[in-house]
């Protein structure tokens, strides 16, 4: 019989975490043998130099690369890191790994990294020191670095989109917000692709929970694909369309969400 859940892996450093720690972050893993290692060495950098206490939670989903086994190699060099490896049996997709990994966590905020190494150590410094200066932190792109026009179109049109529907008018919705973990807990999307970050980020905000919005630099991905234009992260896109508009409909008509 198959376990229930992902198969965990830890450093010994784990398990001397504190109660909460100050932030979780989970990183998201499939297929990104040549990027997932500078990822980690980028991320441990920006976190002991901007904040108190950390853990790491890695969701492989069915890599079949050897990003796996790359993992384990950095995680016996570095057991005093806190990093938990899941490992998924069946490919689940980003957002329910986001949600399984805000369960996993013992930070009180909670933020998701992609493995694809596109956010320089300066990008995830400026937004780790935001953090608590408000209930959502919301980066946003000013430039990504080899872009194709297309791209930046693509992205302009979406943000747009998504103002329109939610009545909202931020800079950018997937810019993989930091919040409080319990938010991210109970109010996580039932998206299964990129869209799951808007969706869950209107959500917040019609709660009325107070945000800064964040300018920062990022890269385009140095190797590998990109997964934003599969047709089944365009799906769950339409389907967080739907319910970003489905809220403004019911909060209109009954004053809540």
């Amino acid at each position: 019989m198959m376990p229930f859940g992902p198969i965990e892996e830890t450093t010994p450093a784990v398990s001397a975490l504190p109660t909460p720690v100050f932030l979780s972050l989970f990183v998201a893993c499939y297929n990104e043998q040549d990027n997932i290692l500078g990822t980690l060495e980028t991320l441990i950098k920006a976190l002991q130099s901007t904040v108190p206490s950390f853990d790491i939670i890695i969701v492989d989903d069915t890599s079949r690369d050897e990003s796996v086994s790359r993992i384990r190699k950095f995680m016996a060099g570095h057991p005093n890191v806190p990093i938990r490896l899941l490992r998924n049996s069946h490919n689940e997709g980003v957002a329910t790994n986001y949600a399984e990994a805000s369960f996993r966590a013992k930070g009180e905020w909670f933020r998701m990294i992609c493995g694809d190494n596109v956010e320089p150590e300066d990008t995830l410094k400026a937004i780790f020191q935001e953090i608590g200066k408000a209930e959502i932190v919301v980066p946003y792109t000013v430039e990504i670095s080899g872009r194709s026009v297309f791209r930046r179109l693509l992205s302009k049109t979406y943000t747009a989109l998504v103002n329109a529907i939610s009545g909202y008018r931020l800079h950018y919705y997937n810019g993989l917000l930091v919040t409080r973990t319990e938010y991210v807990r109970r109010w996580h999307s039932n998206s299964h692709g990129f869209g799951f970050q808007a969706d869950l980020l209107t959500r917040l905000l019609s709660r009325n929970l107070s945000y800064i919005e964040v300018p920062v630099y990022g890269n385009e991905r140095a190797t590998g694909e990109s997964k934003a234009l599969t047709l089944r992260n365009l799906a769950s896109v339409a389907h967080s369309l739907q319910n970003i508009a489905i809220r403004r409909i019911s909060k209109g008509l009954y004053g809540q969400c």
